[in-house]
C-alpha cells in the first residue's frame, strides 16, 4: 500500500495483488488514517466487488463522525448496490469533485 499526501487529502493506492492482502494491510494503517479526507483508488488487478466494499462501511462512517470524506476510487462494481453510506466512484476527477462538495456540505451544516 502506498500512502500520498496531496494538498486536501490522502490518497491510497493498494500494491498488493488480492483485495484481502489489501484490506488486511489498509486496518492495520487505518488508525492514522482519520485525521485528513481519504481516497482510495483501488486497481483492476484486485477484482473488487461489492461485498468487499461493503467492508469499509464502519470506515466511512468513522470518517464522516469526524467530518472527513472518505471515497473509493473503483470502476468495476456495480455502483447501485453499494450502500450509500460510502462514497464510490469511477475516477479520480471525480473523487476529487466530490471531496468539494462534501466540503461545501459541511460549511453550509449538513
Amino acid at each position: 500500500m502506498k500512502i500520498y499526501q496531496k494538498d486536501t487529502y490522502t490518497l491510497i493506492t493498494p500494491t498488493e495483488n488480492s483485495f484481502d492482502a489489501f484490506i488486511a494491510e489498509f486496518k492495520e494503517e487505518n488508525d492514522l488514517l482519520y485525521k485528513n479526507h481519504t481516497v482510495i483508488e483501488l486497481s483492476d488487478n484486485l477484482n473488487s466487488s461489492e461485498s468487499d466494499l461493503s467492508l469499509f462501511l464502519n470506515v466511512a462512517k468513522k470518517y464522516k463522525a469526524k467530518s472527513f470524506s472518505f471515497i473509493i476510487i473503483c470502476d468495476a462494481v456495480n455502483m447501485d448496490e453499494i450502500s450509500e453510506e460510502i462514497n464510490v466512484v469511477p475516477t479520480l476527477l471525480e473523487a476529487e469533485d466530490m471531496l468539494e462538495m462534501e466540503a461545501i456540505e459541511r460549511d453550509l451544516g449538513f
